[in-house]
């Protein structure tokens, strides 16, 4: 069904079954973590409050793990836990420290001078001051930052779907790949509805009456630990494989649904940042994953396309797509960005890729050298005769091409340029052009044709594959559609493929998708 022509409500029923897998894996995350925070923060809090000398250290350091962004911190975690749950639970853990320990000092030091030297004269130990004095009146205080870590980790746990860790992240990062708003608030609203019911649990919880304290410090690990339990409750499917896809990926009909409508291809499958899965596939963490076929990765991790044997995966020439308003503006802006029509080929594009992916050389120099190399460097004219914005989505390709565009922009015109790179999924580039936030950006004609103009199957299945039609077709109606211009394809195809480790799929004999649905059914 298009979801032009589909209602959420509709799109979460057609979803259900993996929309609770992610929800309860969603839940696990959270309390798993808080669990950690709740075990390490409080007794944290209650030592600086003893030693306050140590207090300024302890919580300068808890401030400065929740100052450091989720996505680096993820990246920082990954080359020493690896993917998966470990290093989403450390960083969750990590968020959750602050408020914890913060109110666990803050309530204990908060309690009234008076009742403690009174508790004392009573005859009463430390231990019995502690637990029969500070840490009741504490409560309030305690639960206040139980209840902050809490709503933190169910908003950070998001992301953990970008390390294979599950959640309701993969809705919402697919929906934004995919330009389906529906599956983005299919993600998003159960995310916020449980931050709210826990919230609200919370708050009840931290006005219980004091009298009952003891009923509530024995109930509530109990209630937590249940919770945990529930990332462990969704079951995957398949064999012995197991496959990364990203959340894009995911949804498409030609990526995963379309593996399994035309291949009747089912694994075992997890979803995954294209960031971290060809490393995952390379340490083995992974059998199969969903690349692209001029990524650099390719060549550094000895990986293998497997060939598309029933044509599932449609061209993905690159091109520039342009506000035709902006080629208004900018006379000589579309034969600028000509001069890279035709220039890179596949193999070309994999080893500009490799540079970046893989030797970490800077897309800027990597841009030079090619424009150099191919004689279309010239130095910037830094002119004033106006400027054009240039956006990319969020992977090392359109880094390259948007540096690539910008050298050609200020070497031969008199225009300046603003690079809104790392835009994220297609939605949000795309989202930025029709909104007039930038004035290009590159595209493919394969991503034009599914993921923004929708096209109906029969469409898709006339076009036959064929690279020109595909073009022809998408640039007509983006121009019919948007006012929107395709410009001449830059000449490589960066289409889907699936992919295994060389070793692997020579010693299984897989060289085709077929291949690997005949293995996994002997399986």
């Amino acid at each position: 069904m298009n979801e032009a022509r589909q209602t959420l409500w509709q799109f979460m029923q057609e979803q259900s079954d993996k929309l609770l897998a992610q929800t309860l894996q969603h839940i696990g995350l959270t309390f798993i973590s808080l669990i950690i925070a709740i075990v390490i923060g409080l007794p944290l809090g209650i030592f600086i409050s003893r030693k306050k000398q140590f207090a300024g250290a302890v919580l300068g350091f808890a401030g400065v793990m929740q100052t450091i962004p989720s996505i680096a911190l993820l990246g920082f975690l990954i080359p020493v836990l690896g993917i998966g749950a470990k290093p989403a639970i450390v960083a969750l853990f990590l968020y959750a420290l602050l408020p914890i320990i913060r109110n666990s000092y803050t309530g204990i030091v908060g309690v009234n001078a008076d009742v403690r030297e009174a508790a004392v004269a009573m005859g009463m130990g430390r231990a019995q001051i502690l637990t029969k004095v500070e840490l009741p009146l504490a409560m309030p205080v305690i639960l206040a930052g139980i209840r902050t870590a809490t709503v933190i980790n169910v908003g950070v746990a998001t992301l953990a779907s970008y390390i294979a860790a599950g959640g309701l992240g993969e809705f919402i990062f697919g929906g934004i790949s995919l330009n389906n708003t529906n599956m983005i608030l299919a993600g998003a609203i159960p995310a916020a509805l449980l931050a709210i019911v826990f919230d609200l649990l919370l708050s009840l919880l931290q006005n219980f009456n004091l009298k009952k304290v003891k009923a509530v410090t024995v109930a509530a690990p109990v209630v937590v630990l249940l919770l945990s339990s529930f990332y462990f409750l969704p079951v995957a499917y398949g064999g012995k494989l197991t496959a990364g896809f990203t959340p894009e990926f995911m949804g498409r009909q030609d990526g995963n649904l379309g593996l399994q409508s035309r291949y009747g291809l089912t694994i075992n499958t997890i979803v995954i940042s294209d960031a971290v899965m060809y490393k995952a596939a390379f340490e083995k963490e992974l059998d199969v994953i969903s690349g692209y076929s001029t990524d650099g990765r390719l060549k550094a991790f000895d990986l293998v396309t497997l060939v598309d044997d029933k044509k599932i995966f449609p061209p993905y020439y690159a091109a520039p797509v342009v506000r035709q308003e902006a080629l208004a503006q900018f006379p000589g802006l579309e034969q600028t960005l000509n001069l890279l029509s035709g220039k890179i080929n596949d193999s070309l594009m994999t080893d500009l890729n490799y540079r970046t992916d893989y030797l970490h050389q800077s897309p800027e120099r990597v841009a030079k050298d090619f424009l150099t190399e191919h004689k279309l460097w010239r130095p910037a004219r830094k002119g004033n005769a106006g400027q054009i914005r240039i956006g990319s989505k969020i992977f090392g390709e359109q880094y390259i091409l948007a540096n690539m565009y910008a050298m050609l922009i200020e070497g031969y015109t008199d225009y300046s340029v603003a690079t809104k790179t790392g835009l994220g999924g297609t939605k949000i580039c795309f989202d930025a052009l029709t909104n007039n936030q930038i004035d290009f950006y590159p595209e493919y004609t394969g991503t034009g044709l599914l993921t923004i103009l929708q096209a109906p199957k029969a469409q898709v299945d006339g076009l036959g594959g064929d690279k020109d039609k595909t073009y022809t077709y998408v640039k007509n109606e983006f121009a019919k559609r948007y006012n929107i211009k395709w410009l001449q394809p830059i000449g490589f195809n960066n289409a889907y493929a699936l992919m295994m480790r060389q070793k692997q799929a020579t010693e299984l004999g897989v060289k085709t998708i077929s291949d690997l649905k005949h293995y996994l059914d002997k399986k």
